[in-house]
């Protein structure tokens, strides 16, 4: 596959991922962080890699957003944190991609949102039970929130999807009445 195919979608993930690992340090309320609402857009920059590029070109993408997150990681954060991330990122991602692989012959809709949810849940317990194991700080109730926003947001950036697949020619605009 061509660097140039890759080059946008790389740098959709990488900025993604850097702007995610920045705002998870920004709390919102006692349950909730600013990176819950960013980092949701990683699943759809490799749902829509998957769906128009197939699924080797999305675990590279993948793998551009795991190398930037620890880069941006070690300068922003300790290394526990690091490690949280990184090791959350690249496990959800790539259980997005497969996810999203098995299912993409049904209906245009399933393959990204339920890719996106069940990886969000493992992107939400990896992340927390690392990045907090042996502190003080009541994270189940940050982690709660945090899936719920992803949650969310996996429906949300639905018709975001529909709206790209479409445009690439992949899903065919609906009919007139």
């Amino acid at each position: 596959m061509k660097f140039k195919t890759l080059f946008f979608p790389a740098l959709a993930m990488g900025a993604i991922v850097l702007l995610s690992n920045i705002l998870v340090q920004f709390t919102i309320n006692d349950w909730l962080t600013w990176g819950a609402f960013s980092y949701p857009v990683a699943y759809l920059v490799t749902d829509v890699c998957n769906r128009i590029l197939g699924p080797s070109a999305a675990r590279r993408i993948v793998l551009v957003g795991f190398v930037v997150g620890l880069a941006s990681s070690t300068v922003l954060a300790s290394l526990q944190i690091t490690l949280a991330s990184g090791s959350a990122f690249l496990v959800s991602q790539l259980l997005d991609v497969s996810v999203f692989n098995r299912l993409r012959q049904r209906s245009w809709w399933q393959a990204p949102f339920i890719g996106s949810c069940l990886a969000s849940v493992i992107d939400t317990a990896i992340f927390f039970k690392i990045a907090f194991a042996n502190s003080e700080l009541n994270w189940l109730s940050l982690a709660a929130g945090d899936l719920s926003v992803k949650l969310i947001m996996a429906a949300l950036l639905l018709p975001a999807y529909r709206a790209v697949i479409r445009k690439s020619g992949l899903l065919p605009a609906p009919k007139s009445a």
